[in-house]
């Protein structure tokens, strides 16, 4: 039975404020993700790059591309050396490659811990708590940020650990939000708002905080990040029900469709996840693949793309952020997009479900590997590089109606504990990606040894290409199902006849 999207008299339809409340909750959760990544630039002490600068003691040695409009000179070793003044955004710290890659990497570090149980406590607790709660705990934790700053870098590590520790909890209990509230026909547009949102944060992030740095200071970029997530929380916690159910003004007519719609896919009764079953499933086994190369090349550019641009391209920190925005807007367009198309071609049956998903892993892993293999060949001036790298991330967009949605597909009524257990193994990226970086880059900054994590990145979006493409589907699995536990019969009390 087809079911189409209704507009109730009188009543916006929940489900839609559903929707836009979950891209809100993802824009919020990835702006705590990766302001950290362009905040760095402007407290640590910058290092050596052919294309960019080097502050050494307070000064600033200009490379042949800098403009000397503002330089003054110092003396060293008898020699005049032209230097610029370090930009006054804050106090600076001496913070090497190294210890960048574990501020960086604590949050996934943090992440891994909860976004594995994140699923199953939602599935049996619901989503509205764990989801509120995290974004209030986050602001505070992110509004302390300039103190642990001047305490210890140590200080700084644990603060991103926990909040990567509040923030795991955030996707996996989407996905169950989604599950119990969006019908079959439109979840690829409610997916797309959680790749939407994360883009979208992500966008407007990074030119805002390098904006509020240059303006204010870096403490500035992490007190609006907290008041902002502050609100989410909330917003969430005023209008978000934990289901239709639950919901206090929802219209019986909108109710009924979104519970009819699941038909004996989605089960109202409680039940322990079926583990076993889950890890020795293929289909499950090249969603887990495919999922881990797509967040691999969104984390790797996430975390490292505002370096590359400000320190092998030589972008200033402003133009960094801007740019660095770009292939997130690109995907953020594109990952709405691919959703309109994944959701009409499963409304018109156009095609079977495991060929819908199939079909589009052409483009949301393999146009990517392409454009990151070339990507070192053909970037001969900055602007082709960024062209190239806003083309990969564009069409990973696609990933809406791929990997994105697939743990829907399998088990509606495990698909947080899908999405966490994926999840949970693709975090492990988050802080990989920065180390591979800080590995190939230790000894030179340049784009001759950035090249090799460019086809390192290729290299997973296709292998996890071909392994969906033979192994994927779009079927419900068996262990999908929840046995109904018998109604207790109560027994009939017993009639006792006494003979007087």
């Amino acid at each position: 039975m087809i079911l189409t999207t209704n507009v109730f008299k009188g009543s916006f339809p929940k489900r839609m404020i559903v929707t836009v409340m979950i891209f809100v909750a993802c824009t919020a959760s990835f702006m705590l993700r990766v302001h950290m990544s362009i905040n760095l630039l402007a407290m640590i002490q910058p290092t050596v790059s052919n294309n960019s600068f080097i502050i050494t003691n307070s000064t600033v040695a200009i490379s042949s591309n800098q403009e000397h409009s503002n330089e003054t000179f110092t003396k060293d070793d008898n020699h005049i050396v032209p230097t610029l003044a370090v930009p006054d955004y804050g106090p600076r710290y001496d913070w090497k490659q190294n210890i960048q890659s574990h501020i960086l990497g604590a949050y996934f570090y943090g992440y891994l811990l909860t976004s594995l149980p994140a699923g199953p406590l939602a599935e049996r607790y619901g989503p509205q708590r764990l989801i509120g709660y995290s974004f209030l705990l986050c602001a505070i934790v992110t509004a302390l940020f300039p103190l642990l700053a001047a305490i210890d870098v140590w200080c700084v590590i644990a603060g991103r650990f926990m909040i990567g520790f509040l923030s795991g909890f955030v996707y996996p209990t989407l996905h169950n939000v989604i599950s119990r509230w969006i019908p079959p026909n439109e979840k690829s547009k409610a997916v797309a708002c959680i790749a939407g949102g994360s883009t979208f944060g992500t966008v407007i992030t990074w030119p805002f905080a390098g904006l509020l740095t240059e303006h204010f200071g870096w403490v500035y970029a992490f007190y609006v990040p907290a008041l902002l997530s502050a609100l989410v929380g909330v917003i969430w916690f005023w209008l978000i029900a934990d289901s239709p159910s639950d919901h206090k003004t929802i219209t019986k007519e909108e109710r009924d469709l979104i519970e009819a719609s699941f038909g004996s896919t989605v089960s109202k009764a409680k039940a322990k996840p079926p583990l076993g079953k889950v890890v020795k499933s293929i289909p499950f086994a090249a969603l887990v693949l495919s999922h881990y190369s797509s967040f691999w090349g969104l984390n790797f550019f996430v975390t490292q793309a505002p370096k590359f641009i400000n320190e092998v391209l030589g972008f200033n920190l402003t133009n960094a952020g801007f740019l660095s925005s770009l292939p997130y807007l690109a995907r953020m367009f594109s990952g709405f997009f691919f959703g309109i198309i994944g959701d009409g071609l499963r409304r018109n049956e156009t095609m079977t479900v495991t060929a819908l998903r199939k079909s589009f892993i052409v483009f949301s892993h393999f146009l990517p590997g392409a454009f990151l293999i070339a990507l070192p060949f053909i970037a001969q001036n900055p602007i082709v590089t960024v062209s190239c790298i806003i083309a990969c991330l564009g069409f990973n967009g696609a990933s809406t109606i791929t990997n994105l949605v697939n743990a829907q597909d399998l088990a509606p009524n495990f698909a947080a504990t899908l999405y966490g257990m994926m999840n949970f193994l693709a975090t492990t990226a988050g802080f990989l990606a920065p180390m591979t970086v800080a590995f190939f880059t230790s000894e030179k900054n340049t784009m001759d040894e950035w090249k090799y994590v460019f086809l390192l990145t290729a290299g997973f979006y296709i292998v996890s290409g071909i392994f969906f493409i033979a192994f994927g589907s779009g079927k419900v699995q068996k262990w999908n199902e929840i046995k109904q536990q018998p109604a207790a019969v109560s027994a009939e009390p017993e009639v006792l006849s006494v003979k007087l």
